[in-house]
C-alpha cells in the first residue's frame, strides 16, 4: 500500500460496507423463555459452494470464518448455493446472512440431514440485502443458502453465513464469540453511567434521564427515526439483557449494540423489528462491550424515541476472547525471543533459531523490529530522524530502492535506523494499482525487473543501513482483478510467486548477508509463497483489523517460515464498519492510537514466529488517507505517535512528555440529513493534558462523493464547544474535520460524517413509490434500476448507459396536476434535457428545456397535468450517462 492509493487498494470492499450499512436488518432475536439459548454453530464448519469466483480470496470457507472482512462469492448465475455443515443434527432457530452489495433478491434457506435431500425452511423474497436475520425452525446437520434470483449482474455475495440453534449436547464455545456462561443477573449496571445520544428533544442533553434510576424523568429524542442512545458501562462488560421503559413514543425496529469503542465496531446482539412498546420491554441480547448502544431505527409515532429507563443486565463474568488478548491502550507484547542464544558478530543479518522458535539478528545481537514505514523524501530525513530516535524506531520500511537510496541509508545507518529496502513488482500496491504483467509469458518484463533489482541489489549489499530486501508488495492481490493475463488468476499468481522465488535465489547468490522477504496484503497470499517461493527466509504481511488472527492462521496452514508485519495499525477504511450515513467509521483519535497498540499486543502473542512490524505510516499527508493513518501529519504529532513510542520504549512514550490534546468527544446535529449552504452545527468536547491553549481548525472532505484525497478549509464560527460552518453545495456524504492544535508541535484530529441534503420542496411528491421506467440501467455495478430515482432514498440511484439519448420516466397512476420538479444527480449530471409529460406515456410533450444544467440539484417551477412525466436527455455533463438520486414531482 503506498499513502496515494489508500481508498483505491480496497475500493469495492469499501463501497460494499458502505451499501450494507444502508439496509436495516430483518428478524426478531428473542429466544423462547423455556429453551436453551440458541449457539453459532456454523462458525469455522466445513462449507462447500456451487462455485466461486476466486478460491482463494473469495472462496466458500471464508463465509463462515468469523471475520466480517472477508467474503465468498459465486459466480454470475442465478442458481448457485453455499451450504455448511454443522458435524452434527442441530435445531435450527436463526440463520443471519451479511451480504455484500451483490446480495441475493430472492433464495431460499434449506436444511438436511443427508446434504442430498432438502427442505425449505425460509423463503426469502425481494431481499434488501445489507445484514438479513431470518427467524427458522427445522432439523438438520446440513443448512444451505439457494440462490433464486441476484439482486445485480454480479453473482452472490456473502461476508458471512451464521447459523444458530441447539444440538443434543452442548456445543464447544466459539473463541469468537462468547456465550453466556452463568444465568443472567438482575442487575442494572447501566444506572448512573455517562451516556450521550443522537440528540434530545429541545436541545441540550437528556440522555442521562434514562439512566438514572428514576422512572418519572426521560429521554426523548428529535421527530425522526435512525436516532441512538447509549451508555458507557466502564469497562468491557458481559450483557445479558436489557429492560427498556417507553414512554408513549416507543421503538418500532431497533438494535442492541455493543463495542469497545464509543464511535465504531459496534456488534448487533439483538435485533427487534416489530416492537410493542411498554414499561418493560425484556429484550434478551448476549455479548460483551464497554458501551452498549441503542440503534433506534423506526418510530412507531410520528415523535421521536422516548425512554423513561434503560436497565443492563450482566452474567457476572469477563471471559477472554482470545482474539483481544489485551487492553489495546496498553502496549503488553514483547517479541524478544529468549530462548534464541545469540550469534557471532559476524555483520550479517539472519533468521536464527527453529521451526516456531526464531528471532532476527544483527551482528549475532537479537533485533525486534520496532519500525514505521517512511513516507517523506530521502531528503528530509535528517529533520525527522530525531523524531524516529525518540518513538523508540530501529527500523524503516520503504516500497522502492534506487539510485537516490544511498542517502537514506548511510542517514539511517548513522543514527542506529536499518532500512527494509523494497522492490516494486506490478501490479504492487493492491487492485488498480499498476497494470497487470503476464508473469507466465512476458519474458522482457520479468528480466527488466529482474535486471533492475539485482542493480540495487550489488550497489547496496555492504551498506551498514539495509536490513533486508523485500521483493513485491500486495501483487498477489492485486493480480485477482487481472483477468486472464496469464491464462488466468490462478496461472499468473502462481508465476508470480515463482518469479519471486527466482529474484529471492539471484539475490541470494549476490548477498548471503541479509534475509529476503515478500509482501503481501494479507495471510491469503501465503499459500502461494509457501507452494512456490522457498527461497524466501520470512514473509512480510499487510495487515490492520485483521492481523489478530494471523496467528491462527500461521498454525492452521501449517507455516513453516517466520514473519514481520510490514504495514500494520487502526482498521483501515475497508474494513471499518459503517457509520449513520454508511460510509466507513473511523472512529477517534484515540481509536486511532489503540489500532497500532493492538496490532503489537497480538504480535506478542506468537513470540518466536513474529519478528517485530513496521507501523503504517510516518507521513506528512494530511489528506483523507494521511489522516486515517500518518501519525506525523503536517509534521504535527498525533496521539498515535505518542502510542507507538509508548510500546516501543522510545522517550516519547515516557511520562512527562508533552502530549496532544484529546477529544471527550465529537459529533454534528442532524448529521444524516443538512441542507445544502445551512448551517453545520459541530459540537466536541476537547482538552490538553498540560493545559496549553487550543487553536482549532475546520476541514471538510468529498471522498465518500467523487473520490477526492485533498481536505477543503472552511471556516468557522466557535462558541466554547460549538462549531459552525457552512454546509458545502455539493450533495452526499462529507466528513468534517477538526484539527485541535497545541502550539507545541502536536494536534488531535477527530473526523464525523454529515449528508448534504437537497432543499425541501413545498408540496407532496406525488412521483415517490410509483412506478417508474427508463431507456437504460446499469446491471452490474449495483442496483440502479429506475425506481431507485422515485424511492424517496438519497442514497440510492438510478444510472443510464453512457449515451445523449436516455431517459426515465414515472408514472403518477392518473391524470395529476403538478408544479413543480426536483432532480436530484449524482456526479453523472446532465447538461440539456427536457421536462415532459404524456397522457399516455407515447405521445409527449415539453414542459421545460434545459440547456445550461449543473448538476448537484434543479429545482423547476411547471404547469403540468398529466399522467406520466419524463425526464429527456439530450446533453451530458460528463462522459458518464445520466444518474438521478431523485426524481420528485410536486403538487
Amino acid at each position: 500500500m503506498s499513502i496515494t492509493a489508500l481508498p483505491r487498494s480496497r475500493s469495492r470492499g469499501l463501497l460494499a460496507l458502505a451499501a450494507a450499512g444502508a439496509l436495516a436488518a430483518a428478524g426478531l432475536i428473542l429466544p423462547a423463555a423455556a429453551q436453551a439459548a440458541p449457539v453459532l454453530l456454523s462458525q469455522g464448519k466445513t462449507v462447500t459452494a456451487s462455485s466461486t469466483e476466486s478460491p482463494d480470496y473469495l472462496g466458500a470457507k471464508l463465509a463462515v470464518d468469523g471475520d466480517n472482512g472477508t467474503r465468498w462469492a459465486s459466480a454470475r448465475t442465478d442458481n448457485e448455493w453455499l451450504q455448511v455443515d454443522l458435524g452434527a443434527t442441530a435445531h435450527i432457530e436463526r440463520v443471519d446472512l451479511r451480504w455484500e452489495s451483490a446480495y441475493g433478491k430472492n433464495y431460499l434457506i434449506q436444511v438436511s440431514d443427508n446434504g442430498t435431500s432438502w427442505t425449505t425452511v425460509s423463503t426469502r423474497t425481494n431481499g434488501t440485502g445489507g445484514n438479513e436475520s431470518l427467524t427458522v425452525s427445522g432439523d438438520g446437520r446440513y443448512v444451505r443458502m439457494q440462490g433464486q434470483t441476484r439482486a445485480t449482474g454480479y453473482g452472490y455475495s456473502l461476508w458471512e453465513l451464521q447459523v444458530f440453534g441447539t444440538t443434543g449436547t452442548t456445543p464447544t464455545p466459539d473463541p469468537t464469540t462468547p456465550t453466556n456462561p452463568t444465568a443472567c443477573n438482575n442487575d442494572d449496571v447501566a444506572s448512573g453511567k455517562t451516556t450521550s445520544a443522537s440528540s434530545s428533544e429541545g436541545g441540550g442533553d437528556s440522555s442521562k434521564l434514562a439512566a438514572d434510576g428514576n422512572a418519572g424523568t426521560r429521554w426523548s429524542s428529535a421527530w425522526s427515526d435512525n436516532q441512538w442512545w447509549q451508555v458507557d458501562l466502564g469497562s468491557s462488560t458481559n450483557v445479558c439483557q436489557v429492560a427498556l421503559n417507553w414512554e408513549a413514543a416507543y421503538g418500532k425496529a431497533f438494535q442492541v449494540q455493543v463495542s469497545d469503542s464509543p464511535t465504531s465496531g459496534f456488534t448487533t446482539i439483538a435485533t427487534v423489528t416489530n416492537g410493542t412498546g411498554g414499561a418493560n420491554q425484556v429484550v434478551a441480547a448476549s455479548g460483551k462491550g464497554r458501551y452498549l448502544r441503542l440503534n433506534l431505527q423506526t418510530r412507531a409515532t410520528g415523535y421521536g424515541f422516548s425512554l423513561w429507563e434503560v436497565k443492563v443486565s450482566t452474567t457476572g463474568t469477563t471471559p477472554t476472547d482470545p482474539t483481544n488478548p489485551t487492553d489495546p491502550t496498553t502496549p503488553t507484547g514483547d517479541l524478544t525471543n529468549p530462548n534464541v542464544p545469540d550469534g557471532p558478530a559476524d555483520g550479517k543479518v539472519k533468521v536464527a533459531g527453529s521451526q516456531g522458535n526464531w528471532a532476527l539478528q544483527v551482528n549475532g545481537k537479537q533485533w525486534v523490529v520496532k519500525g514505521m514505514t517512511w513516507g517523506p523524501s530521502v531528503a528530509e530525513f535528517p529533520a525527522h530522524v530525531a523524531n524516529l530516535k525518540a518513538m523508540g524506531v530501529n527500523t524503516i520500511r520503504t516500497w522502492g530502492t534506487d539510485a537516490g537510496s544511498k542517502a537514506l541509508f548511510d542517514q539511517a545507518a548513522a543514527n542506529g535506523i536499518r532500512v527494509i529496502a523494497g522492490f516494486w513488482l506490478a501490479p504492487g500496491g493492491g487492485p488498480g494499482s499498476g497494470g497487470c504483467p503476464d508473469y507466465v509469458n512476458d519474458a522482457t518484463y520479468k528480466a527488466n525487473s529482474m535486471n533492475d533489482i539485482l542493480t540495487q541489489v550489488r550497489a547496496y549489499k555492504d551498506n551498514p543501513g539495509v536490513l533486508m530486501w523485500d521483493v513485491g508488495n500486495e501483487s498477489l492481490l492485486g493480480l485477482g482483478s487481472c483477468g486472464t493475463t496469464g491464462g488466468g488468476v490462478e496461472q499468473n499468481r502462481n508465476a508470480y510467486a515463482k518469479f519471486v522465488n527466482d529474484v529471492a535465489v539471484q539475490i541470494k547468490a549476490i548477498d548471503p548477508n541479509h534475509p529476503v522477504t515478500s509482501t503481501d496484503a494479507w495471510t491469503g497470499a501465503w499459500p502461494y509463497l509457501k507452494a512456490y517461493t522457498p527461497a524466501l527466509d520470512l514473509y512480510g504481511l499487510n495487515s490492520y483489523g485483521a492481523v489478530c488472527s494471523t496467528k491462527q492462521t500461521w498454525v492452521s496452514g501449517g507455516y513453516t517460515k517466520p514473519y514481520i508485519l510490514t504495514e500494520g495499525g487502526p482498521v483501515g477504511s475497508w474494513e471499518a464498519d459503517p457509520d449513520v450515513n454508511g460510509i466507513p467509521n473511523q472512529g477517534t483519535d484515540q481509536d486511532n492510537a489503540n489500532g497500532y497498540v493492538k496490532s503489537w499486543n497480538c504480535l506478542g502473542e506468537h513470540r518466536g514466529v513474529a519478528l517485530g512490524a513496521t507501523m503504517f505510516h510516518y507521513g506528512l499527508e494530511g489528506d483523507f488517507g494521511g489522516i486515517w493513518f500518518n501519525v506525523i501529519p503536517g509534521g504535527n504529532k498525533r496521539l498515535a505517535y505518542y502510542a507507538i513510542a509508548k510500546m516501543y520504549g522510545g522517550s516519547a512514550g515516557q511520562s512527562g512528555v508533552n502530549t496532544p490534546p484529546t477529544f471527550q468527544s465529537m459529533s454534528i446535529d442532524n448529521s444524516t440529513s443538512i441542507v445544502a449552504g445551512s448551517t453545520v452545527t459541530l459540537r466536541a468536547a476537547v482538552s490538553d493534558p498540560q493545559g496549553d491553549p487550543i487553536n482549532y481548525v475546520t476541514f471538510v472532505n468529498s471522498q465518500p462523493i467523487n473520490d477526492a484525497g485533498g481536505l477543503q478549509w472552511v471556516e468557522h464560527q466557535r462558541n466554547g464547544n460549538v462549531f459552525t460552518f457552512t454546509a458545502p453545495q455539493t450533495l452526499g456524504v462529507w466528513k468534517a474535520y477538526l484539527f485541535a492544535e497545541d502550539g507545541k508541535g502536536n494536534v488531535g484530529v477527530q473526523t464525523v460524517s454529515f449528508r448534504v441534503a437537497p432543499p425541501a420542496v413545498n408540496g407532496t411528491n406525488i412521483a415517490k413509490g410509483k412506478t417508474a421506467s427508463a431507456s437504460s440501467f446499469d446491471p452490474w455495478n449495483g442496483n440502479y434500476t429506475p425506481a431507485q430515482a422515485v424511492d424517496g432514498d438519497y442514497t440510492t440511484r438510478w444510472s443510464s448507459n453512457w449515451t445523449d439519448t436516455e431517459w426515465i420516466q414515472v408514472d403518477l397512476g392518473s391524470k395529476q396536476t403538478f408544479t413543480s420538479l426536483q432532480l436530484v444527480w449524482e456526479a453523472a449530471f446532465a447538461k440539456g434535457y427536457l421536462i415532459q409529460q404524456s397522457d399516455d406515456g407515447n405521445t409527449w410533450s415539453t414542459l421545460r428545456t434545459v440547456t445550461d444544467g449543473d448538476g448537484n440539484v434543479d429545482t423547476h417551477a411547471v404547469n403540468g397535468n398529466a399522467r406520466y412525466v419524463r425526464i429527456q436527455g439530450v446533453t451530458r455533463g460528463t462522459a458518464y450517462g445520466y444518474s438521478l438520486y431523485e426524481l420528485g414531482v410536486y403538487r
